[in-house]
């Protein structure tokens, strides 16, 4: 069998230019963008923000980080003021049962992006 060399998610937006700017504004690299679809990375994980919006689907979707440092990427993404300038919603750091810190961040269009740390 051959090797999966990548996996991606199509992340929807309801306002394609705002979520692009979203998410370089939390700090991912946007490198391509055409035909409806941006593709963003940082480091050697990657997403692709897709120019599509249904509010349920966009509402139920999730995306899940793993970092190293809980802590950091949280003051990060506090210093970036996409709240204010989003309107989004940013959790605290919790400890949650399953064995990880983490923190929730909505994006403009209401995808849950959930970043963790293992503990």
């Amino acid at each position: 069998m051959e090797d999966i060399v990548e996996i991606k998610a199509f992340v929807p937006a309801k306002d394609f230019e705002q979520s692009k700017a979203f998410y370089r504004d939390i700090g991912f690299t946007q490198a391509s963008d055409g035909g409806g679809v941006a593709y963003f990375r940082h480091g050697n994980s990657s997403f692709l923000l897709q120019d599509f919006y249904c509010q349920q689907h966009a509402e139920n979707f999730m995306m899940h980080v793993l970092v190293k440092d809980i802590h950091a990427w949280r003051t990060k993404v506090v210093a970036s003021g996409v709240v204010e300038k989003y309107k989004v919603r940013l959790s605290e750091v919790v400890e949650q049962p399953w064995g990880m810190l983490d923190f929730t961040l909505t994006d403009p269009s209401g995808v849950l992006w959930r970043f963790g740390e293992n503990i």
